[in-house]
């Protein structure tokens, strides 16, 4: 999840590609009705339901509203999801959500959906909030950025982990600095702001750079241990490769 254009859906193919290389059982959820291609094909996807052209046609909704009824027309189906889900109860799901940040930050909806995966499927879930290096480059978006992402970890009750994306594309001497950047008027509430995000360390950032495959372990590591993924797997027994006359 994220704002858009932050790279949510490039992380979930990188990320569905590294799963699949380590021989783990994955497929990919599109929840984003007004989604036009990808690179690899969801094996579930909200499209299939309902799209926001559509419902943007019909009901001459514009783009904001016609995507919260696209939400609430799922919750009406739930059947339909369950369906979908069928045998990947025990698998894992990548689910590649839109960019509107309000169904993170404020509106109940896309924690609704989240209990309903925990509630009636078993999932375990985590979190990936995706923000752009352009974030790091700009103060004042780095505010916001920090600000919409602690809103989702307040708003969701999930275990998050917060990604800065496309970090391939910034250069490391890049900085910002806080005063030449913000305006006067506000200098004593953004230093404030600034002052809380750096003393309570309520919301960090992992770097992500997909083209270095270390960085992209790195970060999904941090999703498996979220979720304590592989810890409630039973332990495999051990292959007994002693010969036949070896004494016990």
């Amino acid at each position: 999840m994220g704002p858009a254009g932050s790279g949510k859906s490039t992380f979930c193919s990188v990320a569905l590609e590294y799963y699949r290389n380590a021989k783990r059982s994955v497929h990919l959820m599109n929840l984003d009705p007004a989604a036009e291609k990808f690179e690899y094909s969801p094996s579930i996807d909200i499209r299939d339901l309902i799209t926001l052209e559509d419902v943007m046609e019909e009901l001459d909704y514009g783009p904001n509203g016609g995507l919260l009824y696209c939400f609430e027309f799922l919750m009406e189906n739930i059947d339909w999801l369950e369906e979908q889900i069928g045998e990947y109860t025990d698998d894992y799901l990548i689910i590649d959500c839109p960019g509107q940040i309000e169904l993170y930050t404020h509106i109940p909806i896309m924690r609704k959906f989240c209990d309903i995966l925990k509630t009636s499927f078993n999932f375990n879930i985590v979190g990936v909030y995706c923000l752009e290096s352009q974030f790091v480059e700009d103060v004042t978006k780095y505010f916001s950025g920090v600000m919409s992402a602690t809103s989702s970890m307040f708003n969701l009750e999930l275990p998050q982990i917060n990604v800065m994306t496309k970090m391939d594309l910034i250069p490391e001497s890049q900085r910002a600095d806080l005063e030449n950047e913000t305006s006067p008027k506000y200098f004593m509430l953004n230093k404030a702001i600034s002052s809380l995000i750096n003393e309570f360390s309520m919301v960090s950032f992992i770097p992500l750079d997909i083209t270095d495959e270390d960085s992209v372990a790195y970060v999904l590591s941090h999703a498996d241990n979220a979720i304590q993924f592989g810890e409630d797997e039973e332990p495999k027994e051990p292959i007994d490769d002693m010969d036949d006359g070896q004494e016990e």
